[in-house]
């Protein structure tokens, strides 16, 4: 998978690129990251690619020029490919989407600046925007950042363990069950016993039952959106976690 980075500042994303899993999707081939930066398409002796909005106000609004020659450009190379502009306006980030960008081969992640693009980028050279959340960063290239992690390890031969991608926090919509290593007793806190029991189905189901009780503590939102098979809502009621009848189709 390739993802197309445009931005103004390139530098910044290149520490993070170097380490972990990114690294080596990267080295292996797995993922390409190219980093474009937006300066290089702008016309004036200047560079600039910023100016003052029209009709007034405060700060200042990327220039239409530099990014739709940078987007042109990228779609030029390739045939099938996403632009998406990072924006606090956009559709949400989750894990489906996520999901949903690991099957593109081409992805590109436009990065706004101060207060934000021209609108007829936004209009008219985008095919869609993605907010990480609700609040305000100083610019979209730690959003971009989290996208290409959070896709990379959901490509298939990335991660050493394939099982880790379907156990996951939201994998299935609710949060993953408690994790526990060495020492068995640290300070008087003990491991649950089930855990060193070797009874793989009893830990597969304590797992289940756990990662249950603490979606509904911690995040019950996602609890409402989720569905059970019989056997599973059995397995809950056994545990006294009483959830309603939803079942799956």
């Amino acid at each position: 998978m390739r993802f197309h980075v445009l931005t103004i500042f390139p530098n910044l994303l290149e520490s993070p690129l170097q380490e972990g899993i990114i690294r080596r999707a990267l080295l292996a081939g797995q993922i390409e990251v190219e980093l474009v930066d937006i300066r290089d398409f702008a016309t004036d002796k200047h560079t600039m690619t910023d100016d003052r909005p029209f009709g007034g106000g405060e700060g200042m609004v990327m220039k239409p020029e530099p990014l739709a020659a940078a987007i042109r450009q990228t779609r030029l190379k390739h045939d099938k490919i996403h632009v998406v502009l990072l924006s606090p306006q956009g559709r949400q980030y989750n894990q489906d989407v996520a999901d949903e960008f690991s099957r593109l081969d081409d992805l590109v992640l436009v990065c706004g600046r101060y207060e934000g693009v021209d609108e007829r980028i936004r209009q008219h050279f985008v095919d869609e925007e993605i907010s990480i959340g609700d609040y305000i960063l100083t610019g979209g290239e730690l959003a971009a950042m989290v996208i290409i992690d959070s896709v990379t390890r959901l490509l298939p031969g990335v991660l050493g363990c394939e099982g880790s991608v379907t156990c996951d926090t939201f994998s299935r919509g609710g949060i993953k069950y408690p994790q526990y290593t060495r020492p068995r007793d640290f300070e008087g806190y003990e491991v649950p016993e089930i855990l060193l029991s070797g009874d793989h189905q009893k830990i597969a189901e304590w797992r289940f039952v756990a990662g249950i009780k603490m979606t509904r503590e911690k995040r019950p939102d996602l609890l409402a959106a989720m569905t059970f098979s019989k056997k599973e809502l059995q397995v809950l009621k056994k545990h006294g976690v009483l959830l309603g009848t939803k079942c799956e189709a």
